[in-house]
């Protein structure tokens, strides 16, 4: 009779391992936003405060610190529409502060810089993205039948002008481009608000065209 071997334990990283892949996740996100996918990663190691060594011990290359810096992106996204959700209140301010979390993630800024740079079909990417696609739509559905959102928009819409408001500038930072992002952000969320005083040109846009685009 065979005995079962005894499970091995998988040991729990250290306090400091996990607190430095934190902060060079948070490093590339914001250099990929300031100065695209092709940063050097030395430059993020530097920002990150931490050695070259540290960095490729944790991502062994540039695709998979790319892949992680979008996964982790999306997933607080979708937490942050999760929230949104959930609350009871006001459809349409929920919608807004979602927005505005969103652009704290710098979701819609990063992600169409990094997209040629990685294999968008990997599952871990596809799974995030459906996610978030997923909840946004839901959110956007509710404020639709409240009657607070005009009917005319998709999330392609609104995914795509949260991209242009809220990129920097090119050529400055995150921190100078933080003090329009919200300005420009709430001027063009009040645009969204029902009734509709004007007539948008073509179709609301979804993210599958976009996608095929």
């Amino acid at each position: 009779m065979q005995t079962a071997a005894p499970e091995r334990k998988v040991p729990r990283p250290r306090a400091d391992a996990v607190r430095n892949r934190e902060r060079i996740v948070t490093a590339a996100r914001e250099m990929f936003v300031e100065h695209g996918p092709d940063v050097p990663l030395d430059e993020i190691a530097r920002r990150a405060g931490v050695g070259n060594a540290t960095l490729y011990r944790n991502f062994p290359d540039r695709d998979a610190l790319v892949r992680e810096v979008v996964c982790s992106v999306m997933d607080r996204t979708a937490e942050a529409a999760e929230q949104a959700l959930a609350e009871t209140g006001d459809a349409f301010a929920a919608l807004e502060r979602f927005v505005h979390a969103a652009a704290d993630e710098r979701i819609s800024a990063l992600c169409p810089m990094v997209s040629s740079t990685f294999d968008q079909h990997h599952p871990d990417l596809e799974a995030s993205r459906e996610r978030v696609e997923q909840l946004v739509d839901e959110i956007m559905g509710r404020a639709k039948a409240a009657g607070q959102l005009r009917t005319d928009v998709g999330v392609g819409d609104l995914m795509v002008a949260a991209a242009q408001l809220s990129r920097p500038p090119a050529g400055t930072g995150c921190l100078f481009g933080d003090r329009f992002v919200h300005r420009h952000l709430q001027l063009f969320l009040d645009g969204l608000r029902a009734p509709a005083r004007s007539t948008l040109p073509g179709t609301a846009v979804t993210m599958k065209e976009l996608r095929q685009s």
